[in-house]
């Protein structure tokens, strides 16, 4: 008879997570709260982990959102642990904030809302006085305008297309474009040869990328004197993407009308050009389910069968079932891992009936079906062989 497993995993949750994604978990084989002990997982929104002491029976990361900028990824590295994101699952939420920053710096709505508030009198007083102000707001109509995109993932993508029906001119700057983003991208986006190709020759320029050791203060004083007089910059990425006292820089000096931005601070308030929202990106009711949804699927696949998808330190991988029995191992990325894992079955005379193996930078990671049960000293034997992060048997669960 097969072997089935009648594993309860333990969830943590460290944000309020959506009920829409918690519901995925089984509850005959999850338990799920804000005060779980040594968790098998661990899901979190914005919580801050680079602190964290995290649990030695931690098996996996799910951040129910894009950036991973609040997880200890290196740390998790080391001990084989893969943190989930959720990639794309917000990128709506994120390209229509994007829409509003366009508009409510091209048509000055924040100074001119100011404004109307701030009058005063009866109706026809304040009929009088919107009337004669209102010419200092004036502003510009978006077609026929350039659009710079730096960075064209899922929500770069989703933001090329709306501006492109809205009737602007669209350049794009990616050097790293996957091929399947690259397959999706409207043919009407102008390839830029560089960031200052970009900024040269667009009127309003939005940062769509990670916030990564290369793309921290992106934005600096020498690109800020390529861009045009008069540019609309907007940040829906990450702040420190941004050199903000290039900014400030580009401001004063007329390179830059404004700045839109999700990310307040102390540099940037009191600064009638600048617009600063509270890290609204993925803040509608949709995304947070997106993620949740999108997140929870893959920590499931990931505890119940050892498959990976959308993790940032881990390839991709997903293997059919050939097999109740199951190994999953993570290795650095070195050679005659596979030889060795091979030679530590063998000895115990399993059988091989199916294996996957895929790397990712420094990182490996192999699934292996075999023909029974997977004694708990090959497991052992396996984990003890230099290199191996982590070693753990996959059963099919007994439903």
């Amino acid at each position: 008879m097969p072997e089935r497993a009648h594993k309860i995993f333990r969830i943590l949750t460290l944000n309020q997570i959506s009920s829409l994604g918690l519901k995925l978990f089984d509850t005959h084989h999850y338990t799920i709260g804000d005060d779980i002990t040594e968790p098998d997982a661990i899901l979190v929104r914005s919580h801050n982990m680079l602190q964290m002491d995290i649990a030695p029976s931690v098996k996996a990361i799910g951040r129910a959102g894009a950036g991973t900028n609040n997880v200890p990824v290196k740390d998790m590295n080391l001990r084989g642990v893969p943190v989930f994101n959720a990639p794309g699952a917000n990128a709506n939420a994120v390209k229509e904030l994007v829409l509003a920053g366009l508009l409510m710096a091209s048509r000055n709505l924040i100074p001119a809302i100011r404004f109307a508030e701030d009058l005063q009198g009866d109706n026809a007083t304040l009929h009088k006085l919107a009337e004669n102000g209102k010419k200092q707001f004036a502003g510009i109509e978006l077609p026929g305008r350039t659009l710079g995109i730096v960075g064209l993932g899922a929500v770069g993508r989703l933001v090329a297309d709306a501006a492109l029906r809205l009737g602007m001119k669209v350049m794009g700057y990616d050097p790293n474009i996957t091929v399947d983003a690259a397959w999706n991208l409207s043919a009407d986006v102008k390839r830029a040869e560089s960031m200052e190709d970009l900024l040269r020759n667009s009127e309003f320029v939005t940062l769509h990328v990670p916030l990564l050791d290369a793309t921290r203060h992106l934005i600096n004083h020498k690109l800020v004197s390529n861009m045009k007089a008069g540019t609309i910059l907007l940040n829906f990425s990450r702040d420190g993407i941004v050199d903000e006292s290039a900014v400030l820089e580009g401001i004063d000096s007329g390179k830059i009308k404004y700045y839109v931005c999700d990310f307040p601070s102390q540099l940037l308030r009191h600064r009638t050009t600048v617009i600063t929202l509270p890290h609204l990106g993925a803040s509608t009711m949709e995304a947070e389910e997106n993620c949740a949804v999108m997140v929870v699927n893959q920590i499931v696949d990931y505890l119940e069968n050892g498959n990976i998808t959308n993790a940032v330190n881990f390839p991709n991988i997903t293997m059919e079932r050939g097999s109740p029995f199951r190994l999953a191992v993570a290795n650095s990325n070195v050679p005659n891992m596979l030889g060795q894992i091979s030679t530590g079955m063998a000895k115990a005379g399993l059988n091989i009936l199916n294996m996957g193996n895929k790397s990712r930078g420094e990182m490996a990671y192999t699934l292996v079906d075999v023909d029974r049960p997977v004694p708990q000293e090959t497991i052992d034997e396996i984990a003890a062989i230099r290199g191996v992060l982590m070693v753990r048997y996959v059963p099919i669960l007994a439903k």
